[in-house]
């Protein structure tokens, strides 16, 4: 593993520890077993056709706690590198995956010379940063860091959704303290900024949409139950009822009921 200077002072400690709580929860395996599928849905249609040279991930929290979207990624890239703030994620994903190459880098100061990747996969990384300023130097970075013409394939917690909106309006130490996010909240922002942000950093946007259409909370919680009862049977009826929720996605009102806002766009 390739080790760069760390930008995000503090962030590493905090997210070693929470990959340590997540890989020992077994509840969250069902959780996270739907949101790979969730993503592997998103993503397919927007990944070359062809095997590009190289491709980026912005974190490796996915692979670092269950299969992720490695398999999914790796037959489109004859390299794929994973990058994070924690040395505890990355070396979790590169037990499970020895062949991916990981650095460890923050997304606002990535180590890569310009135009290193024909594509970018960001699944929810940037809207674990502070500010919009934050959100907005990471994509700056991406856009550095792609070929032209190269594209990246985002998302970011939708904030044009009720629920995320009232979550983000309240303190974090009271989410925290009330148990009801598993791990830090950033800023973000709904379909509207997000193009805004995407065209100010030099991207085309091509295709906007909205993913995790299912009520969360309820599902996580239900998830819990299922994992808990050890049924493989149960566990895959379960899922395939929760991606029944992702037909949300074709009425006028996908924004208020997707909790994540995805982009495919481009480098111009």
């Amino acid at each position: 593993m390739r080790r760069v200077r760390q930008t995000a002072s503090g962030d590493a400690g905090y997210w070693d520890a929470a990959i340590s709580s997540f890989s020992k929860e077994e509840t969250n395996a069902v959780w996270r077993a739907h949101s790979d599928a969730v993503n592997a849905a998103l993503l397919s249609p927007w990944l070359p056709r062809g095997q590009v040279d190289r491709l980026l991930k912005t974190d490796a929290f996915e692979e670092a706690v269950a299969a992720g979207l490695y398999p999914v990624l790796a037959p489109h890239a004859r390299r794929v590198t994973l990058i994070d703030v924690s040395g505890a994620a990355l070396d979790a994903a590169r037990t499970r995956y020895p062949a991916v190459e990981t650095v460890l880098a923050d997304a606002r100061e990535l180590p890569f010379e310009d135009g290193s990747f024909e594509v970018v996969v960001s699944t929810s990384t940037l809207d674990h940063f502070r500010s919009l300023e934050d959100i907005a130097a990471g994509l700056w970075e991406l856009h550095r860091v792609l070929r032209p013409g190269g594209e990246l394939l985002l998302t970011l917690d939708n904030r044009a959704n009720p629920v995320v909106a009232l979550r983000n309006a309240l303190p974090y130490s009271l989410l925290e303290r009330l148990h009801l996010v598993p791990m830090y909240v950033g800023a973000t922002c709904g379909p509207c900024r997000l193009r805004r942000l995407l065209v100010d950093a030099g991207f085309e946007t091509r295709e906007v949409c909205a993913a995790l259409h299912c009520p969360r909370a309820l599902a996580v919680f239900a998830a819990g139950v299922v994992a808990r009862a050890s049924s493989p049977a149960a566990e895959r009826t379960f899922l395939r009822l929760l991606m029944r929720f992702e037909s949300l996605e074709r009425l006028p009102t996908r924004y208020l009921t997707g909790y994540f806002v995805a982009a495919r766009a481009r480098r111009r």
